[in-house]
């Protein structure tokens, strides 16, 4: 009896170990899927509205064209900044790598014993090799980027087929509710991506315009990084604010200037980030900031930047499907930042 006790409450466990570590190992083929499936969410409104007034295919061409150019101009700007940054920093390796040993020897006449086992693994030619690494990482996309093309093409093409069979009496009652999950899905993801793109696009703005005010070279990449950063939450203003204040020390060799760039970086994150993006998101988007960090961090282990950048819209997504059934409704609940959204949910 214990041993089937016992059993019973494993399997769930193994389940998802053995659930996650397929998610991992076949990252190649799901990291594209779940991007098409959130750009599906994203641009199905704009598609079903153009099919009401021309022929489906007329409307998928012209959806799947203004998609790509959303993409590829965002992209652009991505690969141009960090390259930008990548260039500076290649041509500027000796003035770091000279900064970083005089400061290791400030750290070392203080007693401070750390800076010299730091020194054997960690210099200034790291930070360099980082940024080219994103860099060739960002250029290197174009494989990704077909993948989620034709998933996304696929998928545009049967959304009405597939809600179809959804409200099916065979499908029945898990095909409405899976009905009513994903137009909530779809609903929240938008909100959170036009709320999540305002923010992004303004704190480039801001960004941008603090960099010329301070005097930093590259001030447009500082603002397009900014921007680019700004869709991981937590993680991406934290790199976002670290390599400006990098940089600063560099350019104006004062350790003065780059804590004034590191204080105003870090209040424009903070005005933007935790005051104005929540206002606009409203109370029904609002997620526990302990499971955004883990999401963040839990699908940037499993799926690197990718994962990093979708693991809020599936953290949402998840949610949304456990408010749908009594049994994982608990977890709706502590996962949400507002619990009362999802205890009038109906049974």
């Amino acid at each position: 009896m214990i041993g089937v006790t016992a059993g019973r409450s494993v399997n769930p466990l193994v389940t998802a170990t053995l659930v996650l570590a397929f998610l991992y190992f076949a990252r190649s083929i799901f990291v594209p899927l779940t991007f098409s499936l959130f750009t599906i969410a994203m641009v199905w409104p704009v598609q079903a509205y153009l099919q009401r007034w021309m022929p489906k295919l007329l409307a998928l061409l012209i959806t799947l064209t203004a998609t790509i150019v959303v993409i590829v101009i965002v992209g652009s700007s991505v690969v141009w900044g960090f390259t930008k940054l990548a260039q500076w920093m290649l041509l500027n390796t000796g003035r770091y790598q000279a900064i970083y040993m005089e400061w290791a020897m400030w750290l070392e006449s203080h007693g401070i014993t750390v800076a010299g086992p730091l020194a054997n693994h960690f210099d200034m030619a790291w930070l360099v090799r980082f940024t080219q690494g994103v860099a060739s990482r960002l250029n290197s996309f174009a494989g990704f980027a077909v993948l989620v093309f034709i998933f996304l093409m696929l998928g545009l093409l049967e959304v009405d087929d597939f809600n179809r069979r959804l409200a099916s009496a065979a499908a029945q009652p898990y095909g409405e509710k899976i009905l009513i999950s994903n137009r909530e899905i779809g609903r929240k993801l938008r909100r959170f991506m036009v709320v999540r793109s305002f923010a992004s696009v303004l704190t480039g703005l801001v960004v941008w315009g603090f960099a010329l005010v301070a005097g930093l070279e590259l001030a447009a990449a500082w603002g397009a990084i900014a921007f680019a950063l700004n869709y991981i939450p937590f993680l991406g203003p934290l790199v976002a604010t670290v390599f400006p204040t990098l940089f600063a020390i560099a350019q104006f060799d004062s350790w003065q200037t780059a804590v004034i760039v590191f204080v105003g970086l870090n209040l424009i994150q903070f005005i933007i980030g935790s005051y104005l993006e929540p206002l606009l998101t409203g109370a029904s988007l609002t997620i526990s900031p302990f499971a955004v960090i883990f999401a963040v961090f839990f699908w940037s282990f499993m799926w690197g930047i990718s994962g990093a950048f979708i693991g809020v819209p599936i953290l949402i997504a998840f949610v949304v499907y456990c408010a749908q059934y009594p049994a994982s409704r608990w977890l709706a609940v502590l996962l949400s930042g507002n619990p009362a959204h999802y205890e009038k949910s109906p049974e």
